[in-house]
């Protein structure tokens, strides 16, 4: 790309075609699949319409990035008949950062790691260009052997492999929920009445810098579940139980490996941990509840832990009148 001339568009984004996203069916700005070459006979075998072509308009600079601020090429377009026009509102770097088609939080819990992105606006630009510079040498977060096997597995499990056609429906109608609108079949917008639940107040700040994202929340809790941890009735129960210990494994040594696999969780909510060294298990007591649950979605495909997995299972009540499962 040659040189812009106007030197303070130097860190703006430009690109010719936006990513294709594969799990949903479209062009979504928020995933990460890599932009395929069959661009038409994707779209022809996923039934997106009569017509296999896609018009789409591109302005250049035409918004600041939802994330990191910086102008970015706008595209707008239509993925088929009685769908609604979708617009990128981040730009490609930032989708980049993104993997497995989930939200950021449910990557850092499952990979242990924190996200590294600024929050602040002076620093923003700077990390979206050394982001810019590891992407064009083919480095990513996913790739520097930080990830342990049950994170990777467990980000396998929870990933999107089927398209999701419903991202592609019109909104919902304002005025239908008001019982005020006059256009009938003719309205562009869904006659359909809004649910409220926790997943109805979401933005895309939370969505990409990792924090209080409720879909991220609800995916690792069900997961969890699935896989036998479900938290207890009993709220006084704050404590996991970890089996299958290595060998080496000291107090410390599983300390350590606790703190470092919970970036979301503070080292103070961790009261204490337990390890019984004869039956190569411990126990890992917290100080609250939500961290406890936290961690239980963390470790809910297994600990890794000196080329052992661990076993996780919940503590025991000590009320015999509560179940524990």
């Amino acid at each position: 790309m040659p040189p812009k001339a106007d030197i303070n568009k130097a860190g703006w984004e430009q690109s010719e075609f936006p990513i294709l996203c594969e799990t949903c069916a479209s062009f979504c700005p928020l995933c990460t699949a890599q932009l395929s070459k069959l661009r038409a006979d994707f779209l022809r075998r996923e039934g997106l319409g009569d017509n296999p072509f896609v018009r789409m308009s591109k302005q250049e600079f035409g918004r600041e990035c939802g994330t990191c601020a910086r102008p970015f090429t706008v595209f707008r377009w239509n993925p088929g008949a009685g769908m609604r026009f979708k617009t990128t509102v981040i730009c490609q770097t930032c989708a980049k950062t993104r993997n497995y088609h989930l939200p950021t939080q449910v990557r850092d819990t499952a990979l242990g790691v924190s996200n590294e992105a600024p929050t602040s606006d002076i620093n923003r630009e700077y990390y979206a260009q050394n982001q810019e510079t590891k992407f064009a040498g083919g480095e990513n977060k996913l790739n520097q052997g930080r990830a342990s096997s049950a994170g990777r597995e467990m980000l396998k499990q929870l990933a999107r492999t089927e398209p999701y056609y419903k991202r592609n429906q019109p909104h919902l109608c304002s005025f239908y929920a008001k019982g005020e609108c006059k256009r009938g079949s003719e309205c562009p917008y869904r006659h359909e009445m809004p649910v409220q639940n926790e997943l109805s107040k979401q933005n895309i700040q939370d969505r990409f810098f990792g924090r209080n994202d409720p879909v991220a929340r609800k995916i690792l809790s069900g997961h969890a579940e699935k896989q036998g941890l479900k938290p207890p009735e009993d709220e006084s129960v704050m404590s996991l139980f970890l089996s299958s210990l290595p060998a080496s494994a000291t107090e410390e040594t599983i300390r350590t490996r606790v703190i470092k696999s919970l970036p979301g969780v503070e080292p103070a909510a961790l009261r204490s941990v337990v390890h019984v060294a004869k039956s190569r298990c411990a126990f890992v007591n917290f100080k609250d509840r939500v961290s406890a649950e936290r961690a239980a979605e963390a470790w809910s495909n297994g600990l890794d832990m000196d080329g052992e997995r661990l076993g996780v299972r919940w503590g025991r009540s000590k009320n015999p009148s509560v179940p524990t499962p």
